[in-house]
């Protein structure tokens, strides 16, 4: 297969098993979006989808959340971990939005890139899901997907995005970074891997990938 043969046949077959596509994070509007971004660093988007209900019974908007202390978001939020820092990020941006952008959540990358404990990954993720800004976040799944691949060579997320980018038509991006997410959930998880049942892998895998699963994998 061709680059562009292999490029075709991943969006070929991620559209056949996701036609319809969840969005992971619970949330219902671009600021509970980006909180729950936030907090998903670390943490499983199911306990973090636990937690927000709490956080937002009791805020749900920037003028809400300053009303607590950090200490009190930290408490809320402690199961997701890294609650010092997620709390202060939390208290930090919900300020900077009242203060700079009327409580609004922009629609740019420098502006949200700007706000505590927000990187590149989660203005990514904020711009493609609540905006429609065509982004390709990057996370674990999609880093690890991408090696095995032979659609990148892993050595970084940054060079991941660049590598996606690349690659997939841009109107593809928001759909597609999704799709990877789950389908890498499904069909090929870091641990308890089947690749019998792994039809991207199967098919494209880098050599070296399949070499080494094969050899763990080896009947006596």
């Amino acid at each position: 297969m061709t680059k562009q043969e292999k490029v075709d046949f991943v969006i070929n077959t991620l559209n056949d098993l996701y036609p319809e596509i969840p969005i992971p994070l619970d949330h219902k509007d671009p600021y509970t979006l980006l909180v729950a971004v936030l907090l998903s660093a670390q943490c499983t988007d199911v306990r973090v989808n636990q937690i927000t209900p709490l956080l937002f019974a009791k805020a749900d908007n920037p003028y809400d959340m300053v009303k607590l202390s950090v200490d009190e978001i930290k408490a809320i939020i402690r199961p997701c971990g890294l609650s010092p820092m997620k709390s202060k990020g939390i208290y930090g941006l919900s300020k900077m939005l009242i203060e700079e952008h009327n409580g609004v959540v922009p629609q740019n990358f420098e502006a949200l890139e700007r706000f505590p404990a927000v990187g590149h990954k989660t203005a990514s993720v904020v711009m493609s899901q609540a905006f429609g800004v065509p982004a390709f976040p990057v996370d674990t799944h999609i880093h690890r997907l991408m090696y095995r691949w032979n659609l990148t060579n892993g050595k970084n997320v940054q060079q991941t995005e660049k590598d996606a980018k690349r690659l997939f038509p841009e109107h593809t991006w928001n759909d597609l970074h999704l799709q990877i997410i789950w389908y890498g959930r499904e069909y090929s998880p870091a641990r308890g891997w089947d690749l019998d049942r792994d039809i991207i892998t199967k098919t494209i895998g880098r050599v070296s990938v399949l070499k080494d699963y094969k050899k763990q994998h080896k009947t006596l």
